[in-house]
């Protein structure tokens, strides 16, 4: 169906030119799901823009060709090119609210599609629209017609945009990043039901993602990218189990698996015993009744309905379940950047749930209570170099200056591991693994004694990730803090943690230790949310 010989991409920027895809060549059968995987920029986005011939402005494909049922994508006219796009070939986007058009209904969007290549007439594209709604399993699809993007979770949205990519019944889809930032129940039934679609319409998918073990799960033939090269490719059960390219062995590696150390994430020659850390008898948070209720349209919503745990001095707590459920609202509330409803918060031994969030920065607590936020991007001051940003608690709650004040930020910085060259560059300027690091260095800057952690690897590549969990793991080892580690990754959890609470609906429905939930769960929803988590295939055998 398609083949792809000799493709070279390459962007004009200020620095010159950058060779993104640099001839590679791969056929992909009809039928067959094909999994592209890589680290972020290794090529697998640019190489599927240029393939639907939507490359920015300064992108232009150098070499190569692309063949299409026959049809030669480079040379084709733009007008029967557009007649391709979503017709014959169609495409899943990285972030579904970005795809859609904040201020258009999503039912409108879909007759945009139709009517534009002709599946539609202004009398029927109404019904066509809801019918490609069901199609992709949306619940009461006649009512969500009317509904905008910012009304609909982040799953039901992706729903949408595939609607949207399917709409036209198109021989070829193009899936790139289809399951970031959603929890991991949303990402089992998007990922199911793309396979269900193109297995019952016989078409063929590309799937782009830096999630190996999803990969492995989904597709048919996986083919691995580096640096705009094909370094390898072939069945997922063999490129787990013999990895013949250092990249592929280091992806493999750091693919989280249950019942695995931290340190095995890391290539072998990295690996080093860890640290030894103390967990206290004594609790550090005890937290009872916590009840958080918003006003809403419809009335009162509950976001948070009476929960109560305690976190020991020392110990390292998992908070996992489905977006909504609750998580981000309970460790808002912990942080102090929300107040409850109604509870108690004692925090080593004084209750701070009855000091207003509003004045809780003036309060000496504020420099023990810390949080990595989920998106190091967003968290971070564009304005603001890596040293002003990991200087600032120091000089707002440190009382830190001068000489003192350099001293302590090259500090932290030699501690989470981010070269002091990198200091004096602006956010823009880093790597994805680099902004976590500022966003850690930053919040352990005064050495808090809570550390809330929330969802602090789900945008990054999995060697990346591997590299921070792991700094995790040290530093709460050397500075004696307490986590709660808030994420949808039940294999990150059960790597980083000794405890674990799952929560649904603003309840906490189990809690134990990590060994014993994970292995022996007694919820039915614990249970689903193992069932849902990807399975790699097992690790190659080390020598």
């Amino acid at each position: 169906m398609l083949s792809v010989k000799n493709l070279a991409v390459s962007f004009q920027t200020r620095r010159g030119t950058v060779e993104a895809v640099r001839g590679i060549s791969f056929d992909l059968a009809k039928g067959e799901i094909l999994g592209i995987v890589g680290e972020s920029g290794s090529g697998k986005s640019v190489t599927s823009y240029a393939l639907m011939r939507i490359l920015d402005a300064g992108g232009r494909i150098k070499a190569g060709e692309a063949t299409y049922s026959g049809i030669d994508l480079r040379r084709v006219a733009e007008r029967d090119m557009g007649d391709i796009r979503g017709r014959e070939i169609s495409m899943i986007f990285q972030n579904p609210r970005a795809a859609l058009n904040p201020i258009r209904k999503v039912g409108h969007q879909i007759e945009d599609v139709l009517r534009r290549h002709a599946r539609a007439t202004r009398h029927d594209a109404r019904a066509k629209a809801i019918k490609a709604l069901e199609d992709v399993r949306i619940n009461d699809a006649e009512a969500r017609y009317d509904a905008y993007p910012f009304e609909l979770s982040g799953g039901m949205c992706q729903r949408v945009v595939c609607a949207i990519a399917l709409a036209c019944d198109p021989r070829l889809l193009i899936a790139d990043e289809p399951t970031t930032g959603l929890d991991i129940t949303t990402q089992q039934a998007v990922m199911e039901l793309v396979r269900d679609l193109i297995r019952a319409r016989n078409m063929s998918s590309i799937l782009i993602t830096h999630d190996l073990g999803l990969a492995a799960q989904y597709c048919d033939r996986i083919m691995v990218m580096k640096d705009g090269l094909i370094v390898e490719q072939g069945d997922p059960a063999r490129i787990f189990s013999d990895p013949q390219h250092s990249y592929t062995r280091k992806l493999v590696d750091a693919t989280p698996r249950m019942g695995e150390g931290i340190r095995s994430l890391l290539p072998p020659e990295e690996r080093k015993a860890e640290l030894p850390h103390q967990v206290h008898d004594r609790p550090l948070l005890e937290v009872s009744n916590l009840t958080k209720t918003f006003k809403g349209m419809a009335g009162p919503v509950h976001a948070v309905r009476g929960i109560s745990f305690s976190i020991r001095q020392g110990q390292s707590v998992g908070l996992v379940g489905e977006s909504g459920c609750g998580k981000s609202t309970t460790s808002e509330i912990l942080v102090r950047l929300m107040d409850a409803t109604s509870g108690d918060i004692i925090f080593d031994g004084q209750d701070i749930a009855g000091i207003p969030a509003q004045g809780f920065a003036r309060n000496p607590r504020r420099a023990e209570i810390q949080m990595v936020f989920q998106d190091a991007t967003d968290s971070l001051n564009p304005r603001h170099t890596a040293r002003q940003a990991i200087g600032e608690p120091l000089r707002r709650l440190g009382a830190l200056r001068a000489a003192p004040l350099a001293a302590r930020i090259e500090e932290l910085a030699t501690l989470v591991g981010l070269p002091l060259p990198l200091l004096d560059r602006f956010p823009h300027q880093l790597s994805g693994g680099q902004k976590a690091r500022v966003g850690i260095a930053r919040a352990v800057a005064l050495e808090p004694k809570f550390l809330i952690l929330d969802e602090p690897t789900a945008a990054l590549d999995v060697s990346i990730q591997a590299v921070v969990l792991n700094l995790l793991v040290d530093l709460r080892a050397k500075l004696g803090m307490t986590y709660l580690f808030v994420s949808h990754d039940l294999h990150v959890v059960a790597l980083l943690c000794d405890h674990v609470i799952v929560m649904r609906a603003g309840e906490i429905v189990e809690q134990g230790p990590v060994t014993r939930v994970m292995t022996d769960p007694q919820n039915a929803y614990t249970k689903a949310l193992l069932a849902a988590a990807p399975k790699p295939p097992a690790r190659r055998q080390l020598a």
